[in-house]
C-alpha cells in the first residue's frame, strides 16, 4: 500500500484532470502467514498478501458509481476513477449514498498497534509443541486434526474529496486447536480452544492447550439424555454465536430492507430480560482486532444495543442514519451497496438478579459449550433455531458429557427467559461475554 498522503495527492490530481468533483476511496491490505501441522510435521504453510480498494464517484446529477481494484498506483487509481464515473450514470436515484457527516471527526483511539511477525520456522515449532502436549494429555487423544497458527498485519485507509483522510495498522496472532479421540467401543469425541493476541510472544499457548485437553477429556464419558425442557447455561461463545445469528435485530439496513425481527418502532421496547445488557464496542480493550473507523470513515464507538432488556439503539451507516434521522454509528461496509455489520459484542449484567446461580450447586442443568450448524439450523427472519450442540449435563458441579442432542427455541423468547447473567466475562473471537442462564429451553436427546 502506498503512503496515504501520496495516495491522496495523486488521487486528487487524477480527479481534477477527469473533471470529477466528488469521490471517496476505502482500501485495506492484509499480509498473513499461517501454518498447520500433522503428527509432528508441517502439513501446510501459507503466506498471502491481499489488498482491495473500493472507489466511489458522484456525477453532477448526484448519482454514484462504484468500482473495485487491487491496483493503487497512479494508473490503477486513474482507471478506477474513470470506471466509477462512467458507472455513476447508471446509479440508483433514490436513497443515494453520501459522505458520512463524521468522516472528518477526530478519532479517539490509537490507530497504530503493530508487532513484528515471527519467522515461519518458529510458528511451526510452536504449533508442533502444542500438538505434542495435547497428544500427551490423555491416551484417548489420538490426533489434533484441525489446528492452525496464523499472524496477520492489517492496514486500512479512507479518504474523500472533502478532505477526510484516515489510516490505521494492526497486528494480531491467533491459534486454534481441535482434538479427536479414539476409544474402543466408544464414539470419537472432539473439543477445541482458541486464543488471540497482538503477537506470538503474547499468545497464551499453555492456556489454549490446557482448555482443549480438559474439554476433550470431559467428553470421554458420555451419556444419553431425555428430551424435555431444561434450564440451560450458555457458554460465552455459544451465546454470542446465537446473538450473531440474529444480529438483524439491531441492523438498521436489515430493518429498512424488511429483513429483520425489529421494526423502526421497536426502539425503546423490552425485548429481553432486564438482567441482560449488550453493547457493540469496536474499541473494547480486549478487542485485539479493533477498528477505529468504518468503511465510510465514521469513527467507531461503543453503542448500547440492549440496556436492562430494552432495545436501545440500532447500528447504522451514514445512509441508514439519515433515513432514521439519527447519527451514523461506525458500522458501514462500502461496496456496490453499503452494508451494515457489528464489530465486537460486550455482554454484561443489567439489573441485579433476584437469585444467583452456580454450576457448583445446580442440579439437572444443561451446559452448552458450543452450538453447531448455524447455517442450516437458524431461521433468522422467523427468530427460530434448532441446533446440535456440544455440552454437559451438570449436577452439583459434576459434568457428564451429552452423547448428542439439539437445542431449539425462539430467540426472542430465549432473551425474555434469561434468569441469570454471571459477572465474570470471558473473551471469545466475537466479543466479551459471561455465562448466560436461560429457563425452559427445549432439548432433544437421542
Amino acid at each position: 500500500m502506498p503512503n496515504i498522503d501520496e495516495l491522496a495527492g495523486y488521487t486528487q490530481a487524477s480527479a481534477e484532470r477527469l473533471g470529477i468533483k466528488k469521490f471517496d476511496i476505502y482500501g485495506s491490505s492484509v499480509d498473513e502467514t499461517s501454518v498447520q501441522v500433522d503428527s509432528g510435521e508441517p502439513k501446510q504453510v501459507k503466506a498471502s498478501n491481499r489488498s482491495s480498494v473500493i472507489v466511489r464517484v458522484w456525477n453532477k446529477d448526484n448519482t454514484v458509481g462504484v468500482t473495485s481494484t487491487t491496483d493503487v498506483d497512479r494508473d490503477g487509481i486513474d482507471l478506477a476513477l474513470k470506471t466509477a464515473y462512467e458507472a455513476s450514470f447508471f446509479g440508483v436515484k433514490e436513497n443515494v449514498p453520501d459522505f458520512s457527516p463524521e468522516a472528518t471527526a477526530e478519532l479517539k483511539a490509537d490507530t497504530e498497534a503493530t508487532a513484528p511477525q515471527a519467522p515461519v520456522s518458529q510458528l511451526i515449532d510452536t504449533l508442533i509443541e502444542a500438538e505434542k502436549k495435547l497428544l500427551q494429555a490423555h491416551p484417548a487423544i489420538k490426533g489434533v486434526p484441525y489446528n492452525g497458527l496464523s499472524q496477520r498485519d492489517f492496514s486500512r485507509f479512507y479518504l474523500n474529496s472533502n478532505g477526510a483522510m484516515r489510516n490505521e495498522a494492526r497486528s494480531y496472532t491467533s491459534i486454534y486447536l481441535y482434538t479427536k479421540t479414539e476409544q474402543e467401543g466408544k464414539k470419537p469425541r472432539s473439543a477445541g480452544a482458541f486464543r488471540i493476541n497482538r503477537s506470538l510472544e503474547q499468545i497464551d499457548l499453555q492456556g489454549c492447550v490446557q482448555e482443549a485437553a480438559e474439554k476433550t477429556i470431559s467428553h470421554l464419558d458420555y451419556e444419553k439424555i431425555k428430551s424435555g425442557k431444561y434450564r440451560v447455561v450458555f457458554s460465552p461463545e455459544a451465546f454470542l454465536s446465537l446473538l450473531g445469528a440474529f444480529s438483524n435485530l439491531f441492523n438498521a439496513q436489515n430493518i429498512l430492507d424488511k429483513q429483520s425481527l425489529s421494526t423502526p418502532e421497536s426502539l425503546g421496547k423490552q425485548i429481553a430480560s432486564p438482567l441482560l445488557s449488550v453493547c457493540d464496542d469496536a474499541l473494547h480493550p480486549e478487542n485485539i482486532a479493533a477498528e477505529t473507523f468504518d468503511g465510510e470513515g465514521t469513527p467507531t464507538r461503543r453503542i448500547a444495543l440492549i440496556t436492562n432488556g430494552v432495545l436501545s439503539n440500532f447500528i447504522h451507516s451514514a445512509g441508514t442514519a439519515k433515513r432514521f434521522n439519527t447519527q451514523p454509528t461506525g458500522h458501514a461496509n462500502i461496496g456496490a451497496k453499503v452494508s451494515v455489520s457489528s464489530h465486537f459484542y460486550h455482554v454484561f449484567p443489567g439489573e441485579n438478579a433476584s437469585q444467583e446461580y452456580s454450576l457448583d450447586s445446580a442440579e439437572n442443568i444443561i451446559f452448552i459449550d458450543d452450538v453447531q450448524a448455524l447455517h442450516a439450523g437458524v431461521k433468522a427472519l422467523q427468530g427460530s433455531f434448532s441446533l446440535p450442540f456440544d455440552g454437559w449435563i451438570v449436577n452439583n458441579g459434576k459434568k457428564t458429557s451429552i452423547e448428542s442432542a439439539t437445542v431449539a427455541g425462539d430467540f426472542l423468547e430465549l432473551l425474555q427467559s434469561i434468569v441469570f447473567v454471571e459477572q465474570e466475562p470471558e473473551l471469545t473471537p466475537t466479543g466479551v461475554c459471561p455465562k448466560i442462564w436461560v429457563d425452559n429451553l427445549s432439548i432433544t436427546g437421542e
